[in-house]
């Protein structure tokens, strides 16, 4: 049977007061499933949108040349890059749970979008398409409209937005959608004359929607907007605490250059990072270097682990067979003597995403003959299967990270299991004597030095052969909070008690992170190097 869908009409209206507004029937949708969905139909004053995926450098005027255009920045929760609003766009937001609404399927989602908006400008005589590769819709050449959704416990927001007659000019001030190459256009540019009125153009966009989504009647909605909530940037901030001088770090000269061209790589090939999703405090200096750690699986996370910047907003999508792909060409265009590959944790597929890990390792070799592998992998639930995937694609380096004393699991990570993560280190020991085994852990959380010694005593008894220790600095306020700021001679202390133990490398420091010189910690594990003292991030 068709569902009534409240309509709700707004006017022009300030985008972060439509954003709340949004929060609140998801808020009310996550509540109570049975409650009706909501289109938002609105425009807005000139703002630029930033979301997930965005990159700052895709903004290309100075804050000031946007104060006085009287242009907002925002900074928000919906997927993709960068994109403009202003008068003349039609934006509609649809708050829908989507399992009423063609299933919980987030490609038909956004297949759907895009199928409206090009059933509606055919009435137009327009020819709009998708672009393979790329999201929104095209018509003669240019971006006619943007596509930017957010999902929470399969509940939708945000939405799309069509270019009716908006200024065109505003899109000079930013690379749209992060597409450098393709420019914008709209129905104005496209028809001229005979450009659709905007209630002709609502009128059309509504009608199409409600046939692709088998919609019932509309139930016009009154509502009044809420005001804005503080801006995401606000709630993101990190912690006012100072770092310790030990703790400051700056790029090296022409470092943001080097690091935008490595940015601008991987933005080209679609490949994300744990360096950016993960927030990693070493970025700028890893891609200075012309150096990055692969995150394979897409950028959303399936636990919750309150240490943890990676996205675990919404469902992940099913594995892209073309990543692997992807990445190896990623790493050949950097030349890279030693690649890092690790994934958010996958519980929802069945071998979780081991058969991917596996596919981006044989991929590497492929590009890069010379290049040593090495994998990051999650817990896999303790599945040896999925451990087996991996090693038989013989990966250099098997890395689990059991990333804090057993003690701080409940508080740091919920979901994963101690012992697991010890058999799982123990067991590709057992299946893989020839490759190294390679672990970390995090201190700063609230654990105690003598847990620190258990666990590397613990990591040494499962046959793990070099070691990572570096300072937890929070992503943000809402992340678990940094108990102590380590002094570096306890890192020291840390290494020496590792080598004690007999495990061959430990790389201790204020700014170790997993991949951060994973190269010269596998030099060092097979004696031709010197092991790092801190250098790409891992968490």
């Amino acid at each position: 049977m068709p569902e009534t869908v409240r309509l709700i009409r707004t006017g022009p209206a300030d985008y972060r007061r439509c954003w709340a507004l949004q929060r609140r029937l998801v808020d009310e949708l996550c509540a109570d499933r049975s409650a009706p969905g909501a289109l938002v139909l609105t425009e807005h004053p000139p703002v630029i949108t930033l979301g997930r995926s965005a990159r700052r450098e895709h903004v290309l005027a100075a804050t000031a040349e946007l104060a006085r255009r009287g242009v907002e920045l925002v900074e928000t929760d919906r997927g993709g890059d960068v994109t403009v609003h202003g008068p003349g766009q039609i934006v509609l937001y649809p708050v829908l749970p989507l399992e009423r609404f063609g299933g919980r399927d987030l490609g038909r989602f956004l297949r759907g979008l895009e199928e409206a908006v090009i059933r509606a400008l055919a009435r137009w005589g327009l020819g709009a398409e998708r672009i393979a590769g790329l999201s929104g819709v095209w018509a003669g050449g240019g971006k006619v409209c943007a596509l930017g959704v957010a999902f929470r416990r399969w509940v939708s927001s945000h939405g799309l937005a069509l270019n009716l007659d908006p200024d065109m000019g505003l899109f000079e001030l930013i690379v749209p959608c992060g597409i450098r190459d393709r420019r914008p256009t709209s129905l104005r540019q496209l028809l001229g004359a005979a450009a659709p009125g905007r209630d002709q153009a609502e009128a059309a966009l509504l009608e199409e929607f409600a046939a692709v989504f088998a919609l019932g009647d509309w139930q016009p909605t009154d509502v009044e907007l809420p005001p804005p909530e503080e801006p995401l940037a606000a709630r993101r901030r990190r912690p006012a605490r100072r770092h310790p001088p030990w703790l400051v770090k700056r790029l090296p000269a022409g470092g943001a250059e080097r690091s935008a061209r490595v940015g601008a790589l991987l933005d080209d090939l679609r490949t994300n990072t744990v360096c950016r999703s993960a927030d990693c405090p070493n970025l700028g200096e890893c891609f200075a270097r012309g150096t990055a750690a692969f995150l394979i699986l897409g950028p959303n996370c399936t636990r919750r682990c309150r240490f943890c910047a990676v996205d675990k907003s919404g469902p992940p999508a099913p594995p892209d067979p073309d990543e692997p792909a992807r990445l190896a060409e990623a790493a050949r265009r950097l030349g890279l003597g030693h690649v890092v590959i690790t994934s958010v944790t996958r519980d929802d597929l069945a071998d979780g995403g081991a058969a991917q890990f596996a596919a981006a390792v044989r991929a590497t070799r492929a590009a890069l003959p010379g290049a040593s592998v090495e994998v990051l992998v999650p817990d896999f639930l303790g599945l040896e299967a999925a451990l087996r995937t991996v090693l038989d694609a013989a990966p250099d380096v098997l890395n689990h990270n059991v990333e804090t004393v057993p003690r701080l699991y409940p508080a740091v990570r919920p979901g994963a299991d101690y012992r697991r993560s010890l058999e799982l280190l123990a067991a590709a020991k057992r299946m893989a004597p020839r490759a190294l085994v390679k672990s970390g852990l995090m201190a700063g959380l609230g654990e105690r030095p003598e847990e620190v010694r258990q666990v590397l005593a613990d990591l040494a008894a499962a046959g793990v052969g070099a070691v990572t220790v570096g300072q937890y600095l929070a992503p943000s306020a809402a992340h678990h909070p940094v108990v102590e700021h380590v002094r570096p001679e306890r890192f020291e202390e840390y290494a020496r008690e590792a080598r004690a133990l007999g495990i061959g490398v430990a790389a201790c420091g204020p700014w170790v992170r997993s991949s951060y010189g994973a190269d010269r910690a596998l030099a060092a594990a097979r004696g031709g190097g010197k092991e790092p003292e801190g250098i790409c991030a891992s968490r």
